[in-house]
């Protein structure tokens, strides 16, 4: 079936593939047929990325080899075939990603004298020849899209790696196997790179320290010493010349710029810069606001809505997947698929909300129902579905729904990044307002006020709440008051502005070093626990007001190694491709040119992406309180789950692993199964390390 969603003319074609690809570079005399052999068993692990073509490419004399894997969505045919080879034969690339605006780019070519005629209407074929004509950075410049790359050069004998501008799409590059094995390996996914003959690369103790602080492994670190992802907008340049060759790996990740023996490291595109330049231009009429970013939507969603296969969207009846969705039924010529997952559980089923929007705009609307069983069935999946450590447990409901669109569709659009672009999470409202109220009081003192209500026990705060709670409307006040009072005391004790405090917030454990053992003999066991992107330098102007800077931060850390890695993940797993319409970078550069009253207004958020969404559907279906994709785990812990995750947290598995030390870990299981304290977050964290450890193992 053909979906074609767009009334009009077809003027954005893009001829592309969603695929995944793996690839090694090696100083050792391998056989071209070894070469094509390893890079094909490599790809292979990575088929549920590209079920429908596979292929390889070596050149014996550089020791380069190229894997493929590709799922078809637009040119059907063997004319998108990967590896590639450029016109003029000097390139060879492996792609994977979307290039919405290619017919665009091959008529900049055209103009610029571009006479080879066109072998197909794939857009590798389009970047190939861009790089051909204007070579790879400035072809990145001029891209619209998603994209993970590996491009070979065979004049200067060098291999490029390229990365999308937000990280929509995955890569890791690293250093792997020893003597005749040793390689440069990179890939789509982390599982590509253990498939490399001699890969023995150890867990990285640090890099789980970071794991243990942000629920996922934050780039450019992997969970592997040695193995690192390529961060978002960056460039890695490798000399493929033997004498220039870094043969082994750097002491440390790699940021940008850097210099490395024969590698090189630098950003062709950085949100700092956009943020930088937007200060200088903000918006200070409302109406000209709103609709310019209705306009600049709209055409996102449109690129973004072609397809040769069937195409849909996630509806969850928010305010960022209802806004897609509208723009998608606005310009279609049909109902548009949508889909959303419910599930039995009070309070965690959002799917009447889904139903109201899809019934309004008329869309061709799936539910799904998932049981708990069917919901915890998918928890032994994950490790490899993952590939490394990653503890959002909102990546068990997306794979279902992932999984009950891709029996539908191929393609699937969704509203993530909405919440980092126009100010939708709780911590840009009340994150300020807990700072505000408590700045006046000096460090001692905040330390001091910590310290008193902890000290007060826990079954104390709530004996205190509930008179409080008698008294409000409905009987309703502050549910599990003294877990949460505790939560709050463990932050007002080690922050002293509102960046530390906007720190604690997206840590789940505070002090990883407590939890997580060094390596025994070096710095005394004690892990040491690496910098992040949250210690990165400040853009120099946008960022003044701290809801701003915490969007930014979102934007540049979480946004990519939580939500767009789950959703990554979870889609490809099921050999579906999702598509962000609020990531086409002209979207997000207008997003950053709102002045931050044109995003939050007292206690609400993405005030003028509500006002285009308003045009569409009526408040009364959107406006309620924000709810986060959940899933009740923490009761399942105490539950159907408790056997599973006490096997993996007990005190004699814990200690003879060596990883963790037990005791803290031991506590917060203990006060989480009796009730007192909900510890989920933070045991999930554990769990998902120790489910992974138990698989690769």
């Amino acid at each position: 079936m053909v979906l074609q969603l767009l009334s009009g003319p077809l003027l954005h074609f893009t001829r592309s593939d969603m695929c995944g690809f793996a690839g090694f570079l090696t100083a050792n005399t391998i056989p071209p047929i070894a070469l094509e052999a390893t890079a094909t068993h490599m790809a292979q692990t990575i088929a549920h990325r590209g079920p429908d073509d596979a292929g390889a490419w070596a050149e014996e004399e550089a020791g380069i080899a190229l894997g493929h894997r590709r799922l078809s969505i637009l040119d059907l045919s063997a004319a998108g075939h990967q590896p590639m080879h450029s016109a003029s034969q000097r390139y060879v690339m492996a792609f994977n990603g979307e290039i919405y605006n290619h017919i665009e780019l091959r008529s900049a070519l055209e103009a610029q004298g571009w006479s080879t005629p066109w072998r197909g209407h794939s857009d590798t074929e389009t970047l190939l020849a861009g790089c051909d004509a204007w070579g790879l950075e400035e072809t990145l410049k001029r891209v619209l899209g998603m994209f993970a790359i590996a491009l070979w050069d065979t004049h200067t004998r060098t291999l490029h790696l390229a990365r999308d501008r937000f990280g929509e799409k995955p890569l890791y590059y690293g250093w792997a196997g020893e003597g005749a094995r040793s390689a440069f390996v990179f890939g789509s996914e982390l599982k590509a790179l253990r498939a490399y003959p001699g890969f023995a690369n150890p867990v990285s103790r640090e890099a789980l320290a970071l794991y243990m602080r942000f629920t996922y492994v934050p780039a450019p670190h992997s969970i592997y010493q040695d193995v690192y992802k390529l961060e978002p907008g960056c460039m890695l340049t490798l000399s493929g010349e033997l004498a220039l060759r870094p043969l082994e790996a750097p002491a440390k990740a790699l940021r940008p710029p850097a210099t490395y023996a024969g590698l090189t490291l630098r950003r062709w595109w950085a949100l700092a810069d956009v943020v930088q330049a937007s200060a200088r231009h903000q918006f200070t009429n409302e109406t000209e606001a709103v609709d310019a970013l209705e306009r600049a939507l709209k055409e996102a969603v449109r690129v973004q809505s072609l397809a040769d296969v069937p195409l849909g969207a996630f509806l969850s009846g928010g305010i960022d997947s209802s806004t897609i969705v509208a723009l998608m039924q606005q310009q279609a010529s049909k109902p548009v698929m949508t889909f959303t997952v419910g599930f039995e559980e009070a309070g965690f089923d959002e799917s009447p909300h889904a139903r109201a929007v899809a019934t309004h705009l008329g869309t061709d609307h799936t539910e799904l129902f998932v049981s708990a069983a069917e919901a915890q069935a998918v928890i032994p999946q994950l490790p490899q579905m993952y590939d490394e450590p990653f503890a959002d447990s909102s990546q068990i409901p997306t794979h279902l729904v992932c999984k009950a669109a891709r029996q539908q569709v191929t393609v699937a659009l969704s509203g993530d990044a909405g919440d980092e672009l126009f100010g939708g999470y709780n911590r840009y409202f009340w994150g300020p307002r807990i700072w505000n109220r408590l700045a006046w009081l000096p460090y001692p003192a905040r330390q001091a006020l910590g310290a008193v209500i902890h000290a007060v026990p826990i079954a104390g705060w709530d004996a205190l709440s509930h008179p409080v709670n008698a008294l409000l409307p409905g009987g309703k006040g502050i549910a599990r008051a003294g877990d949460k009072a505790h939560k709050l005391a463990a932050r007002l004790g080690g922050v002293r502005n509102m960046d530390d405090l906007y720190r604690s917030l997206v840590s789940e454990w505070q002090d990883p070093a407590q939890i997580v053992k060094g390596v025994p003999g070096f710095n005394k066991g004690v892990v040491l626990e690496p910098s992040s992107l949250l210690d990165d330098p400040w853009p120099t102007r946008g960022v003044e007001q701290s809801q701003l800077r915490m969007m930014y931060r979102d934007s540049t850390t979480y946004l990519p190694d939580d939500i767009l890695c789950k959703v990554d993940r979870a889609a490809m797993a099921t050999s579906l491709e999702t598509r962000v319409p609020f990531l086409d970078h002209r979207v997000a550069e207008l997003a950053w040119q709102l002045p931050l009253n044109m995003k939050i207004r007292g206690n609400e958020g993405k005030w003028a992406l509500r006002q285009v969404l308003y045009k569409h559907v009526p408040r009364e279906l959107i406006d309620r309180p924000k709810a986060g994709f959940g899933i009740p785990v923490g009761q399942w812990l105490r539950g159907p789950l408790r056997d599973w995750a006490e096997s993996l947290l007990s005190e004699n598995r814990l200690q003879t692993e060596g990883y963790f030390h037990p005791s803290p870990i031991r506590e917060k299981w203990a006060e989480h199964l009796s009730g007192r304290r909900d510890h989920t977050p933070a045991l999930w964290t554990v769990l998902m390390f120790q489910a992974w450890l138990e698989q690769v193992s």
